[in-house]
């Protein structure tokens, strides 16, 4: 199945639907951009830091109101996500 966005807002997995719905609700929680590592928001998500790696690669560009971007590494890749402006 693609990771890109269906007619119903869905993404490819349940996983990715389930990363997708903590990030929205980060972003609506708190003002600005939102960084992350796997690593520490694992628990959250009830995902591996190896999955949400992966994850992370196949949802960026694939979700049309975020901005996922690999944004530094330092003992875990950093991961920027913010709202795509319109």
């Amino acid at each position: 199945m693609s990771t890109n966005a269906t007619p119903s807002g869905q993404y490819g997995s349940p996983k990715a639907q389930r990363l997708v719905s903590y990030f929205r609700d980060e972003l609506e929680r708190q003002s600005g951009d939102l960084y992350v590592k796997g690593k520490f928001i694992a628990n959250d998500v009830d995902l591996s830091p190896k999955e949400i790696g992966a994850l992370m690669v196949q949802l960026q560009g694939a979700v049309d109101d975020l901005e996922i971007e690999k944004w530094s590494y330092t003992s875990a890749t950093t991961w920027r996500v913010s709202e795509r402006s319109s």
